[in-house]
């Protein structure tokens, strides 16, 4: 059958050879002159080559950090790899060994990585650090090196090489290897061996150690508190096995902290192995991009007819892919059989190809086009594969695809499915969590799988099978809700109403359901029950109470000296002796308690609560209204006064008596041990909202009841709550904790730590009950908030708790104490053999005091302190069960030593694992490290609110899977509680490091029959669900995602095919690649490397192509060589060349972060500035409005974020995270490494003093205008912050240039005009734009140029067109952000960067700017303009002309919407404006401008010309300023006759005629040709050309009739 099918095809393929070859035409010639053409493009990282055998190494200490010691251990020899001479060879070893070192898919994934060069930019980091190294030390004059500037501050000249880091290490002498330990640099290793002997004789304080990171390269086996060594060199060099050997030695000997950066300095290729270097001299070339050729709207004809001439020739392209079928044929099989006829079938294929182009299909072919197109889908023998060559080339394939019969039973069930997904949406899960499809790219998705690979690859060694392991990675955790009530009910709770019983609430409804019932805003619901109980502050208590807020009222008083007192005696009241002892004096706190319980009691509770008013009146009466000043007497006047009219007996009397017996002490201490024990004492006043704690202010309350409302809504309407529940009695007794303490409950996720405990050193007491928590105390037993955490973690041993155990890891921080080794022995001992003891915490809690009273301060012991310690500790264990014979024998055989080396082991563990400080106390809880700061303090019951809050968040559910796992490789007998206590905290550990979305969807109910791709291996522990359009831009991005996902790790998968049910138009217009590299990418020859490439091959020929790159969010990329026009690519035009080819580079990364400042809006105009040690100020930028966005251009590295000398700094300071106190710090540590930029949330604080001072005034902005360059400002120097951060100027000095303006006979102030173009066609005429300004003004001129769209060849003339004529330019860009709606078309995109940026894509020292259109030809003296008073308005604008009355059918603004919404305001055309940048900044009109977008561009059928409907929307809000209509004419508004009066011409669109633009600038400005053969003169000299005056225009098309496209305007 196979080969009859087989003869079947060939016979066709000859039938239409033979009918081509004797045809009227012949398909054979038509394929020779038509051959079709392809696109190439690649895409290069900016910075040098890196090696892959150090790239190689820092993916294997991704995955574990002492694999990047055992590969140094195989690759350490330089003869390794010396059999292989090819890149091949090469990167085929270093994978090999990759997979001796990781089982599969782990393997699998480190090969793709490797490829992919992701670890590239870790290498970057190294060599700006080894940069960094060299320049902190003087070196010898004699020695030869290259020069490196900038030890304070980098100067503009050399930011761009500096920020690239291509620039040439600087070398000392050529070494390629160097030890840096912080105070020298040591070349050789004689040298080496010095210093390591004179080290280890110094005190490890007075030695300045260089600094570390968390990515860092620590030997395994290093000391903590050795002297560091950082060795600069690369695996396979001499020099560095040299190095290493000597360093792991000495590291084994605890002699220094050894620590590797791989780094192969230039030059230092020759000297190195076969194979370290390969990578390294060539370009890094990227994949995991797509690169998109859309098919162009040509309504206006808008190509350049300029001739192009020969260029840059490039590596010869790859060859065509022929094993894609084509209408059905497999060319790669036929050639195969039938290699003599290749021309043939080559022709007939090209035939093939170049027929079946189409971007329009009839209305009845595009009904059933989605349906037929997941038939097709889900029928094939590869589904991924069909659906990516589909989506990626749905132009050629459309035709055929809607030819298609289609089965009914797909389309019903598409249906089904889309009644519970809407039509076109997508969806991808990764083990059950949502990824976002907007966010999500190729080194994101690979990092996810690997961390999850990971989990897998860790479970699976704790003797997990499978199935648990895939529970466990898929299960879904409990969503943390910051709905943490504390429980406060008790008897020391006073309330001063009740609902549902006082008599002031009767008329009030009792019907629990009206808080259903819809009301106003800000109106609140009159229910008479007890549904919102708050316990606040006396004054604001009885002002809400007597305003009938609908609230139960209450307070629970406490004296805060008291609690201090409580807190030093151990968390109890003070002996009844101390109580009696008559010297004690009252606090003043306890006073009134005792006051107001009498009150209470003897009156009435509304009489009590009035006492406590009077008190604060009194109080606040006082000249000297403090806390701290709050005296008896204010008390007892408050006391008499209030019981004066209601007394029987003088409140004198009553006061003198109550002063003197000390009546109801005993109650009001207990409501202070009662505050103390919840932990509120800590926030000093709080309101508590149905035990939500909230901070105390005016408007707390009635916030706190509206967002508690929702809560008992949804109660109410589920019928969980009705009239007779007792609603605080419910919510505490499901969500309460007895305690409170913030650190603890935090919701902020950043102030939370967590760590593996994989590999740990844990010691535990026996347990014979499973106790999934596990507490692990690291004590620094040489401190006294370490001792004291000691205490409170044998007291809450005492306690009990039935699912936790404590573990306590006891180091010490003072070398050679044999005291602390000696109690640690002691300790440890009857923690391991006596813990079944029933007096062994009772043995314990005293010999810690006793060693914390006597010895914890001694260091060495002599003979009779040593015999001192021994025999109490006997005594003790006499006195409490335990055999005090065994002690005597155990001190008798007592080694400091060893317990020293146990020390440093758990030392090790805490802080070159865990990464806590040295000398720290923390609690882990089952891996959530909680350090203890100075001064706080951490009690048992903090401990108890620590597991039940861990429990029931992260640990429950893995305990309850774990628990129902069968159990098949572990011997029955191992099945010990200990064992399951050991796992659970091993596991939930892991999972907490794990960063992935808490957000999910039920995949399972969508049906998955007929529409589905289902892909189950059955043994992977990745699981993938998708809902996918297959015809939509998400759908070209995921299919090849999920190949590449298949192909590398081949996890389940589970694709619910969603396409759009009724199209309208065609939904895909281009042809789409993703970007994959390959081993086939390094070559089988030499060691070269030529990197992944997209690859079109038979693209249209007659049909204009746009190219557009889909990066990663993060990345900033420019074409840096392209011959031919990558707007306007007409295939045809190329001639004889085969493929056009483009080259992009990743200028840089962004670093983009939100800033907030607590209580208050984000801080507007805030500025931030970017550098590193050596220059702390390379780049800088300013915060929007907008979620306090704000965003930087940089490369990969260490970097320090800070605020900016000036206002910003004077007013504001960064906060730590975690404990909220300002000016901690001046400076944020940023790391890049890797590919995927950073989002940082910077929180900021006003210093004390500045509350009330505004960041920006109008004065600030004067004084800035004041300012010259030269002064010593860091304005002078550093106000370039977005724009030259994120442009390129901000990188390269060497693209603006600096001119002496009286020279070139220029004089005045200097005119900034900004521009943009997209295409050669904008360019030329950009260069007509400049000539035109520059022949009409005798002031300097300064072009703002955005850099997005600008051709390689434009910013190769531009430098040398601006030194000839004398004008200064600067290229500026901004990246878009991502949380403003985006514009898919590459037009609206440039439409939008003209309106939407303005704020912070120019210096802050820029004053004001004017737009001009590219195709702009100006008449006057743009200076005029300049000059011109905007009468306080920020933006100025030119109104549209009326008088070419041929157009008024075109006036859209004159009907409808925009006639209603202007009310007699003028529309604005947008090709030339003015713009006063200090009132944009004061007015905020930027951000304005932003929140009118992101609501009006939602809306398809809004903002159809958004650079121009923007502003003249939002005109009522941010002013326009109508230009004086000379300034702006163009024929197709304006009519001939105030041609002459144009001060500007601008050659817009016609939508009547259509007339293209080439043709209409020369019929309509005469001085345009002259001006275009100026231009086009410079341009060919400088580019070494020979330019042809008389190359001819392209014609113009007919007219369409009537205004059919009223509202289209010119392209730019």
């Amino acid at each position: 059958m196979e080969l009859r099918w087989r003869s079947w095809v060939l016979g066709a393929l000859f039938i239409s050879l033979l009918f081509c070859g004797f045809g009227a035409s012949g398909c054979l010639g038509f394929a020779v002159n038509r051959r079709p053409k392809n696109v190439q493009v690649s895409l290069r990282a900016k910075w040098a080559g890196t090696s892959l055998l150090l790239e190689s190494g820092e993916l294997l200490a991704k995955e574990r950090k002492d694999l990047f010691w055992e590969l140094i251990d195989l690759w350490l020899e330089p003869d390794k790899g010396s059999d292989c001479l090819t890149a091949r060879c090469c990167i085929q070893k270093i994978v090999d060994d990759g997979r001796t070192l990781l089982s599969e898919p782990l393997a699998s994934v480190f090969e793709f990585s490797l490829t992919l060069r992701s670890a590239s930019p870790r290498l970057v980091l190294y060599k700006q650090l080894a940069e960094d190294s060299l320049a902190s030390f003087p070196i010898n004059d004699e020695i030869n090196l290259v020069p490196i500037t900038g030890e304070k501050q980098i100067p503009d000249e050399i930011e761009a090489d500096y920020l690239s880091t291509s620039t040439t290490t600087r070398t000392h002498g050529r070494h390629c290897c160097w030890v840096d330990t912080g105070s020298v640099l040591l070349f050789n290793t004689a040298e080496l061996l010095a210093w390591i002997e004179t080290s280890s004789n110094i005190s490890l304080g007075y030695l300045e150690q260089p600094e570390l990171f968390e990515f860092d390269h620590v030997y395994l086996a290093s000391s903590i508190i050795s002297p560091v060594a950082i060795l600069y060199g690369a695996i396979g060099t001499e020099c560095f096995k040299d190095f290493h050997i000597i360093m792991a030695e000495a590291s084994k000997q605890a002699k220094i902290k050894y620590v590797v950066r791989p780094v192969l300095p230039p030059g230092c290729q020759s000297v190195s192995s076969y194979c370290s270097a390969v990578g390294s001299s060539d370009a890094v070339n990227l994949g995991g991009y797509g690169v998109e050729l859309a098919l162009k709207n040509m309504e206006y004809k808008a190509m350049d007819d300029t001739m192009i001439k020969e260029g840059v020739t490039l590596e010869d392209p790859r060859t065509e892919d022929l094993s894609q079928e084509v209408r059905g044929f497999i060319f790669s099989k036929i050639l195969e059989r039938k290699p003599e006829l290749t021309t043939e079938v080559m022709a007939f294929r090209d035939y093939l190809l170049s027929s079946t182009v189409s971007d329009t299909l009839e209305v009845w072919e595009l009904k059933d086009l989605g349906h037929q197109t997941v038939q097709r889908i889900v029928h094939a023998s590869d589904p991924l594969q069909s659906m990516q060559e589909i989506n990626q080339n749905f132009p050629s394939i459309v035709s055929s695809l809607s030819r298609m019969k289609l089965n009914d039973s797909i389309k019903d069930e598409i249906l089904a499915n889309q009644r519970m997904v809407p039509p076109g949406k997508s969806l991808v899960a990764l083990n059950g969590a949502l990824i976002n499809i907007e966010d999500i790219d190729l080194y994101l998705l690979m990092d996810l799988v690997q961390q999850e690979l990971s989990f897998a690859d860790h479970f699976s060694k704790l003797k997990l099978p499978l199935s648990a392991i895939q529970k466990l990675l898929s299960a879904a955790p409990p969503s943390e809700s910051n709905a943490f009530r504390i429980d406060f009910r008790s008897g020391h709770v006073h309330y001063l109403n009740n609902l549902e019983e006082d008599a002031m609430y009767k008329r009030w409804r009792s019907n629990i359901n009206e808080i259903l019932m819809p009301v106003f805003p800000g109106q609140l619901r009159y229910i008479r029950k007890n549904l919102f109980h708050a316990i606040y502050t006396i004054d604001l208590i009885l002002s809400l109470h007597q305003s009938s807020i609908p609230m139960r009222f209450g307070v629970i008083l406490y004296s805060s000296k008291l609690v201090k007192i409580i807190e030093e005696n151990g968390g109890h009241l003070p002996s009844s002796a101390v109580q009696d002892d008559k010297k004690r004096t009252e606090d003043v706190s306890s006073l009134i308690i005792r006051l107001f319980l009498y009150v209470k009691e003897n009156y009435d509770t509304q009489l009590a609560f009035q006492f406590l008013s009077n008190v604060n009146k009194l109080w606040n009466s006082g000249d000297d209204f403090d806390e701290e000043n709050l005296e008896a007497h204010h008390v007892e006047g408050a006391f008499v006064d209030s019981l004066l009219s209601k007394a029987k007996s003088p409140p004198h009397d009553t006061l003198l008596k109550l002063e003197k017996e000390l009546t109801y002490k005993e109650e009001g201490d207990g409501s202070s041990l009662f505050v103390f024990k919840l932990g509120l004492s800590r926030l000093e006043c709080c309101l508590l909202m149905n035990g939500l704690v909230y901070e105390a202010n005016q408007e707390a309350s009635i916030n706190a009841m509206n967002e508690e409302l929702p809560r008992i809504q949804e109660q109410v309407y589920y019928g969980h709550i009705n009239s007779k529940t007792d609603v605080l009695e419910k919510f505490l007794s499901e969500n309460g904790y007895r305690r409170y303490n913030p650190q603890i409950l935090s919701d902020a996720k950043g102030d939370k730590k967590f760590s593996s405990l994989i590999s740990s050193y844990v010691g535990t007491e026996t347990v014979d009950d499973l106790k999934p928590v596990t507490h692990l105390l690291a004590i620094d037993i040489t401190s006294r908030a370490g001792m004291k955490l000691l205490h409170e973690g044998i007291n809450y041993l005492i306690g009990g708790s039935k699912r936790a155990r404590v573990g306590m890891l006891l180091y010490n921080t003072v070398s050679a104490s044999s005291a602390a080794s000696l109690f640690v022995k002691a300790f440890d001992t009857a923690v391991s053999l006596f813990s079944y003891k029933e007096q062994v915490l009772d043995f314990l809690e005293e010999l810690c005091s006793f060693y914390e009273d006597q010895f914890m301060t001694a260091s060495l012991l002599d003979y009779d302190n040593f015999s001192i310690f021994t025999d109490r500790v006997c005594e003790l264990a006499a006195k409490f069960g335990l055999p005090s014979d065994y002690y005597n024998s155990t001190f008798s055989s007592f080694s400091v030593d060893v317990i020293n080396k146990q020390m440093e082991k758990v030392s090790g563990f805490l802080h070159g694992q865990l990464g806590l400080e040295y000398g720290s106390n923390a609690v882990i809880t089952n891996g959530r490290i909680f350090i203890l700061k100075d001064g706080s303090s951490f009690l048992s019951d903090d401990l108890s609110l620590l597991e039940s809050v861990e429990y029931e968040l992260r640990i429950k559910y893995i305990y309850e899977i774990i628990d129902q796992v069968e159990w098949v490789a572990v011997d029955p007998d191992d099945l010990t509680s200990k064992f399951y206590s050991d796992l659970i905290m091993l596991v939930s550990s892991l999972l907490s490091t794990r960063d992935r979305s808490s957000d999910r969807a039920h995949f399972e109910i969508l049906n998955a029959k007929h529409s589905a791709v289902n892909l189950n291996t059955g043994n992977s522990s990745i699981h993938i669900d998708a809902v996918i359009d297959p015809l939509s831009p998400s759908g070209q991005k995921l299919s090849p995602l999920l190949r590449i996902l298949w192909k590398c790790i081949q996890p389940s998968m589970r694709i619910v095919l969603n396409p759009v049910s009724s199209l309208a138009d065609l939904p895909l217009k281009n042809y789409y690649r993703f970007v994959v590299p390959s081993l086939d990418d390094f070559s089988n020859v030499d060691y070269s490397v030529n990197g992944p490439k997209a690859f079109f091959s038979n693209m249209p020929l007659s049909k204009t192509l746009t190219m557009n790159l889909d990066v990663p969010e993060p990345w900033l990329v420019e074409p840096v060589i392209a011959i031919h026009d990558l707007d306007n690519i007409l295939l045809e035009n190329l001639g004889d060349l085969r493929t056009l080819q483009a080259v992009f580079e990743l200028e840089a990364l962004l670093l983009t972060g939100h800033c907030a400042e607590k209580d208050h809006d984000p801080p507007r105009g805030l500025q931030l500035i970017l550098g590193t040690k050596r220059g702390p100020h390379l780049v800088d930028t300013l915060v929007m409005a907008n979620l306090g966005y704000w965003q930087m251009k940089v490369c990969p590295g260490v970097w320090y974020l800070q605020l900016a000398p000036g206002r910003s700094a004077d007013l504001y300071a960064l906060k730590e995270s975690g404990d909220g106190s300002p000016g901690n710090r001046s400076a944020k540590l940023i790391t890049i490494n890797d590919l995927r930029g950073k989002l940082v949330h910077l929180e900021v604080a006003k210093k004390r003093g500045k509350e009330h001072e505004e960041l920006l005034n109008a004065s600030d902005d004067q004084l800035l205008e004041k300012r010259k360059e030269g002064q010593n400002s860091w304005n002078t120097n550093i106000l370039k912050w977005a724009s030259e951060m994120i442009g390129s100027s901000g990188l390269s000095r060497k693209e603006e240039t600096r001119l002496d303006h009286k020279k070139a006979g220029r004089q005045g102030e200097t005119i900034n005009i900004f521009s943009i173009a997209s295409g050669h066609l904008y360019e030329r005429f950009l260069k007509i734009m400049i000539l035109s300004v520059l022949k009409n003004t005798q002031r300097p001129v300064k072009f703002w140029f955005i850099k997005n769209y600008l051709s390689p060849q434009f910013k190769d003339v531009i430098p040398h067109m601006a030194q000839e004529y004398g004008f200064q330019y600067e290229l500026i860009t901004y990246k878009w952000p991502t949380w403003l709606h985006k514009q898919k078309e590459k037009q609206r995109i440039i439409w939008a960067y003209k309106i939407l940026f303005l704020d912070v894509i120019f210096p802050l020292s820029l004053r004001k700017v004017i737009f001009v259109d590219a195709d702009q030809i100006v008449r006057a003296d743009m200076g005029d303009l300049y000059d011109m008073d905007l009468k306080g308005r920020a933006l100025a604008y030119t109104p549209f002309c009326d008088n070419n009355k041929e157009m008024d059918g075109y006036r859209f603004w004159r009907q409808g919407f925009w006639k209603d919404h202007l009310q007699g305001k003028p529309y604005h055309i947008s090709a030339l404006y003015v713009v006063d940048l200090m009132k944009f900044r004061q007015t905020a009109a930027g951000d304005t401008l932003r929140v009118y977008y992101e609501t009006l561009s939602k809306d398809p059928n809004s903002l159809s010309n958004l650079d121009q409907d923007l502003p003249n929307y939002a005109q009522h809000t941010v002013p326009i300023f109508s230009l004086p209509q000379e300034w702006l004419w163009c024929e197709s508004w304006c009519g001939n006759a105030t041609k002459a009066k144009a001060k500007t011409i601008d050659l817009c669109n016609n939508p009547m005629t259509k007339e293209p633009k080439l043709q209409g600038a020369r019929r309509i400005v005469p001085e345009w040709v002259d001006l275009d053969a100026e231009a086009r003169q410079i341009t060919a000299r400088i580019l070494g050309e020979e330019v042809d005056p008389n190359e001819p225009v392209t014609s113009t098309s007919p007219p369409p009739d009537g205004p059919q496209n009223n509202d289209k305007k010119d392209e730019l």
